[in-house]
């Protein structure tokens, strides 16, 4: 059976039109990822009615070319422009950008599309052989599980502190408390949103992100009266990177998609996660941790590696299940019922030939974004080569429209301004901007599943105890945090 369905999966992608709609998906996945403030879940929405009159086949087929290039393109801004096109792309800009201003941003930009490539691939394996036995896994997390996992998340905020342990840990308490503002998630109380209606539904993501990072960095090369091309140093290299030239980082790459095959099938998770805890244990592990947040080529192969192997995974308790893993799968799940199917077992069995469609479709739409994305590569370099004076305006009406169309309100361009004036002062008083960002992003999974897990356990804490996967979790969270002081200690 199930080569006969692999033989079916064949024949329905490598049609014409299938393969036509694959690089149409790709590009505009990669369009709309590489732009500020255009996630690759708008670019998912957006072409979801376009396959209202497609075969389901031809449908699914176009909506992962444009879900695995949307999630790739985010380290494209990243790495360029300091600003994550995707919140999963965050941890890339860390080494992405530095490397951009030392003139190697063409080989930040090659190392990220080989690891997206490769983590893609990992994933739509494991999607094929491995997707009823991972949904059970899944099935195991619950909010007790999931709040271990997102606390263990936090625990990366000590190693990306700089420097200054307590600035670190300030400029967290303020991404927690960004994270606070809106309407409570348990009791459905407004906080912090100062009778405003734009703030009940939080601060956006991606405003903030475009404020911290692209904008702030405008600001402070205005201030350093940037000459042209002075967002790069002269003599930029032009290495062009092939597969032999990132075996160092196989390893790396491979134990970075495992994590984020794992976490991408635990629902309410996603890529963020996956990409600071893939570029946590890379910096662990790693013969040169002092070049993480600096120059690392190894951190972006981690981060863009993990991010990638959460695409085909989420799709497990999507279709097995019929849970969505995250806000794009939920649009799978959406456009799957559109053409009346139902997701769960039974799925397998009566269209496993549509179930193995899905699967094959993965692996082409990440061969095919890898052959769009090395012929953009020169391209996309191109843009650090144009003056400043001209540049960063450019870059700067870019963010602002991109921040607009969030909410299509102008409340999201101001948001963009204040965490962009913040911003600025962070990088004046020499304030990570790293423990700010994992803050945002976690701080409201955290709440959450701990709120739900007490509410389940009529307040007591022993729920995390009592759980396996938690209590290892938490014990893991111990050993991460307190391991460098007994080492030091130790050496003493």
């Amino acid at each position: 059976m199930m080569v006969e369905n692999l033989f079916y999966a064949l024949s329905a992608v490598f049609q014409l039109q299938n393969l036509l709609l694959i690089f149409v998906g790709t590009a505009i996945g990669m369009l709309f990822g590489a732009l500020p403030g255009l996630t690759v879940t708008l670019a998912v929405t957006l072409v979801l009615p376009f396959t209202f009159d497609l075969s389901p086949e031809s449908g699914i087929i176009l909506l992962t070319g444009v879900y695995c290039a949307g999630t790739y393109a985010g380290s494209i801004s990243a790495i360029l422009i300091n600003t994550p096109g995707t919140p999963s792309s965050a941890a890339t800009a860390w080494d992405g950008y530095p490397l951009t201003q030392k003139g190697r941003s063409f080989e930040a930009l090659s190392i990220a599309l080989h690891a997206s490539v490769l983590g893609g691939l990992i994933s739509a394996v494991a999607l094929i052989f491995f997707a009823p036995m991972l949904a059970k896994t899944a099935l195991a997390f619950g909010p007790s599980e999931r709040f271990a996992l997102t606390f263990f998340g936090l625990t990366i905020i000590a190693r990306v502190s700089g420097n200054s342990m307590s600035k670190g840990f300030i400029s967290a308490l303020f991404g927690l408390l960004i994270a606070s503002v809106g309407v409570d998630p348990i009791m459905g109380v407004p906080r912090f949103s100062f009778n405003t209606f734009y703030l009940y539904g939080g601060i956006g993501m991606i405003e903030v992100f475009i404020g911290i990072f692209a904008i702030a960095e405008i600001f402070n090369q205005i201030g350093k009266r940037a000459e042209a091309g002075g967002l790069t140093e002269r003599g930029t290299q032009k290495k062009i990177m092939r597969w032999g030239d990132i075996v160092p980082y196989y390893w790396t790459v491979v134990k970075s998609s495992v994590i984020g095959i794992v976490i991408g099938v635990i629902p309410g998770t996603g890529g963020s996660i996956a990409s600071f805890i893939a570029y946590d244990e890379a910096k662990r592990s790693s013969k040169e941790p002092e070049k993480f947040g600096k120059e690392s080529l190894e951190g972006i192969a981690a981060s863009e590696s993990a991010n990638n192997g959460v695409t085909a995974a989420t799709l497990i308790p999507t279709l097995t299940l019929g849970i969505p893993g995250n806000t794009v799968a939920a649009i799978f799940l959406g456009a799957l019922l559109i053409h009346g199917l139902t997701p769960g077992p039974q799925l397998f069995v009566n269209q496993g030939g549509l179930m193995y469609t899905i699967m094959v479709s993965f692996i082409l739409a990440n061969i095919v974004m890898y052959v769009q994305g090395r012929f953009a590569l020169k391209w996309f370099d191109k843009i650090i080569d144009i003056p400043a004076g001209v540049l960063l305006p450019v870059i700067l009406i870019m963010c602002l429209i991109g921040a607009y169309t969030i909410s299509n309100s102008m409340n999201s361009i101001i948001v963009a301004l204040i965490f962009g004036v913040i911003g600025y002062a962070m990088i004046k008083f020499e304030y990570p901007t790293a423990p700010l960002v994992i803050a945002i992003i976690l701080g409201s999974m955290v709440e959450e599943s701990m709120r739900q897990s007490l509410i389940l356990s009529d307040g007591s804490g022993m729920i995390f105890l009592t759980q396996p996967i938690s209590l290892l979790f938490l014990v893991l969270t111990a050993f991460v945090t307190l391991s460098p002081v007994v080492m030091r200690l130790w050496r003493k």
